[in-house]
């Protein structure tokens, strides 16, 4: 691993500019010892010459992530990166440093500020920073800052408007979908290796430590703001419904230095990432930065981000940042042109290239979003998924779907002659798509699920994408191997902390079996004992509805039940699930409940649970 460093600082470029020092392989271990992110298992990495099994574009953007250690951007703003998916930026104030996001887990953001005390002393965090609601921007957080000296010695924790919301709102909902297709996107059950997972786009991968949180203190709710955070002047500009849905990106007058945060990567981005979420505004992604290039880069002398590597020099970061912004609104108004024109999304994927003048620009490149899937989340963003043809408004679903397919191509064995005969001419994406009906149609049909992993296996090989060549080669091992077990899926307990009491109640009606509730019907209140909050719940045609009320309106409910906020986390933390949760707490007394407690018990009878490791490539 080290002679790919050494290789790399041998011929300086922007990835190892200002490398200062790293840990050997960034290894960092928990109190337990467990390892909780290493970049062993990537020497194969050392090779210039990419594997055959690796877009040459990805592999060379998997060799630029490996930079890890600490860096220094300029003078008194560093940053670790390569100790977890994204960047740790620390900036020295006139009585410490500023930690602008402390990464996904606490264990590695510990690890990044220690790396730099080794090099650069001691100094207290006076303010932390989250640019963004995505876990690997905030997630570490206590492991750079103890909450009770925060307040003790009054650190701001500053984070956009909207961030608490959406930090849990993402996760809450579809938490359990989500979780399950970001190991495709991530690859995070993959082996690395030539032929399995070599990189994420952004970074390496993610790590596998104890997600924390602390609710900020001050939140940014204009446009811009301009603010002194120990000594250090910084212009904080809001970019809300961009890469996140609540967002800032900011600006260092005195340090002539913009922190682009996550609009502005060594790669394509993402408009809906291949986990799921909510469409990004490609629009409005572009506007922001153009607002950055005329507001600010005329001022800097370096542009920066929470992932990948930094760009120096006044006419190139002024080019990074309008070749960036073209980019986006080249796929959003390209897209909506053709769709205007009645193309569909997928027609679009098919027609639309980059201009020439972006189509060799590296951080152009579809590393880790691609063009293909963000002209589809675009035409999403604005039509939805029906494509305009009714043939497909309500089309029969996969198992069914395939098993038609296959009758009507002759049967199985049929179907297996034709498609072996065009894996063999190369006809990869084809290949899957029919040997998936298969898989559908009969999953113990082992020749179709053989045919079906080598076709998306070949597809992975060929993905300059690391998201797609991850959801491809996870696919296949699936498709081989099967689907490994694993617990149900808990949020991080500070996150839950902060889960507001009506998105607890979605939680609740999100699992409601109509089925089991068809026919019943009753009144519940909760009361959150320390906010004070009162919620009445009405179970009526199957549905779960609730409001806020009065202790008055609570009481004349059929049962009253009271919890602390602090239990309403507990609940919603345990792995056996809400409603044994629930039964437990009131069982032990941790849970009171007032007037008929067999209504609340035939509403805990009335909840599902999710299955974590659902079936994702066959039925």
């Amino acid at each position: 691993m080290q002679n790919l460093i050494e290789t790399m600082m041998q011929n300086p470029d922007p990835t190892t500019r200002g490398f200062i020092a790293s840990w050997p392989d960034a290894e960092i271990r928990d109190a337990a010892g467990r390892i909780v992110w290493t970049l062993a298992g990537y020497e194969f990495l050392e090779a210039e010459e990419p594997a055959s099994t690796v877009h040459p574009g990805l592999w060379q953007q998997a060799r630029r992530n490996m930079a890890h250690g600490l860096f220094e951007v300029c003078e008194r703003i560093y940053q670790v990166r390569g100790f977890d998916l994204a960047n740790m930026t620390i900036i020295e104030g006139e009585r410490g440093v500023i930690v602008i996001d402390p990464l996904t887990c606490a264990e590695t953001a510990a690890a990044a500020l220690a790396l730099y005390r080794e090099q650069r002393g001691d100094r207290p965090v006076t303010a932390v920073i989250y640019s963004h609601s995505h876990v690997d921007h905030f997630g570490g957080v206590r492991g750079v800052i103890d909450e009770e000296d925060a307040i003790r010695r009054g650190v701001p924790i500053i984070a956009p408007a909207g961030f608490l919301w959406h930090t849990v709102a993402e996760n809450m909902i579809a938490g359990n979908a989500m979780s399950r297709r970001s190991q495709f996107q991530f690859g995070s059950t993959l082996q690395r290796g030539a032929c399995g997972q070599v990189d994420c786009g952004l970074g390496k991968s993610l790590p596998n430590g104890t997600v924390t949180l602390i609710p900020p203190t001050r939140t940014i709710e204009k446009e811009r703001e301009r603010h002194m955070v120990d000594g250090i002047e910084i212009v904080f500009a809001l970019a809300p419904e961009s890469e996140a849905p609540s967002e800032m990106f900011f600006f260092f007058p005195q340090l002539r230095a913009l922190n682009l945060a996550e609009l502005g990567q060594h790669t394509m981005h993402n408009l809906c990432p291949l986990r799921g979420a909510q469409v990004r505004d490609a629009r409005l992604w572009s506007r922001y930065l153009d607002e950055a290039l005329h507001e600010f880069a005329p001022h800097a002398d370096v542009v920066f981000a929470q992932h990948n590597w930094p760009t120096w020099g006044q006419e190139t970061l002024t080019r990074f940042i309008a070749q960036q912004r073209d980019l986006y609104k080249y796929v959003h108004d390209q897209t909506v042109r053709l769709m205007n024109q009645g193309h569909t999304a997928v027609e679009i994927a098919e027609l639309l290239r980059l201009p020439p003048e972006l189509i060799d620009v590296a951080h152009a490149q579809g590393y880790y979003g691609t063009l293909v899937h963000n002209v589809k989340a675009v035409v999403q963003h604005y039509l939805g998924w029906y494509d305009g043809n009714p043939s497909r408004l309500h089309a029969l679903p996969p198992v069914e779907a395939g098993a038609r397919y296959v009758a009507y191509m002759g049967g199985a064995d049929a179907l297996l002659e034709r498609a072996q005969a065009d894996f063999q001419r190369g006809e990869h994406r084809w290949v899957a798509e029919v040997a998936s009906h298969l898989v559908f149609a009969d999953p113990g049909n082992q020749a179709a699920r053989t045919l079906c992993a080598a076709a998306l296996e070949a597809l992975g090989f060929a993905s300059e994408s690391a998201t797609w060549r991850n959801a491809y080669l996870l696919a296949a091992r699936e498709l081989r191997v099967g689907v490994p077990a694993a617990r149900r899926r808990s949020m991080s307990y500070d996150l839950l902390k902060a889960v507001p009491m009506e998105m607890f109640l979605d939680c609740l009606a999100i699992r409601l079996v109509a089925e089991r509730a068809s026919g019943h019907r009753m009144s519940l209140a909760w009361h959150l004992v320390d906010a004070p909050e009162h919620w009445a719940l009405t179970l009526a045609n199957a549905a779960l509805t609730y409001r806020p009320c009065d202790a008055h309106a609570a009481g004349a409910a059929d049962a009253s039940i009271a919890v602390s906020r602090d239990g309403l986390a507990k609940l919603l933390a345990n792995e056996a699930g809400i409603a044994a949760a629930i039964a437990s707490g009131i069982e032990a007394g941790r849970i009171a409940v007032d007037g008929d407690a067999g209504k609340v018990h035939a509403l805990l009878g009335m909840l599902d649970e999710f299955e974590p490791m659902f079936n994702v490539v066959e039925p």
